[in-house]
């Protein structure tokens, strides 16, 4: 569990991804981290058309943890609006602009680095 929260990360996983879709983030996609790295359990990845979009959509992201589950998360990069990091503890976001998160391929070198295929996330 999150540090003094009662929301484990596969719950942190879901509400993430349900703040992702309802946001309109666009191409998130999810590497399970578990046993494979100490930073945290899950890496979401995903894109904003633009850096006001992908600002709007990591302040939307850790309003919701915070009010939902006490969590602050860490954010990193906001002022740009080109990536934003997202730190949960358990869960780390990245949310891009296309062209930026075209250039840094971040799913690439998880995948390079031995990870599992990342997973899409489909619309349910």
């Amino acid at each position: 569990m999150a540090p003094g929260t009662g929301a484990n990360s596969e719950a942190q996983l879901a509400r993430i991804l349900k703040s992702l879709d309802d946001d309109k983030a666009e191409d998130i996609v999810q590497v399970d981290l578990r046993g494979k790295s100490a930073m945290g359990d899950y890496m979401v990845i995903c894109s904003g058309r633009s850096s006001r979009q992908v600002t709007a959509i990591a302040e939307k992201l850790a309003d919701a943890l915070k009010q939902e589950y006490g969590i602050l998360s860490k954010i990193e990069g906001k002022e740009a609006g080109d990536w934003v990091l997202i730190d949960t503890g358990d869960v780390i976001v990245h949310v891009f602009r296309p062209e930026v998160r075209d250039f840094y391929q971040l799913e690439k070198m998880w995948l390079s680095g031995g990870a599992t295929s990342p997973e899409p996330v489909t619309e349910s």
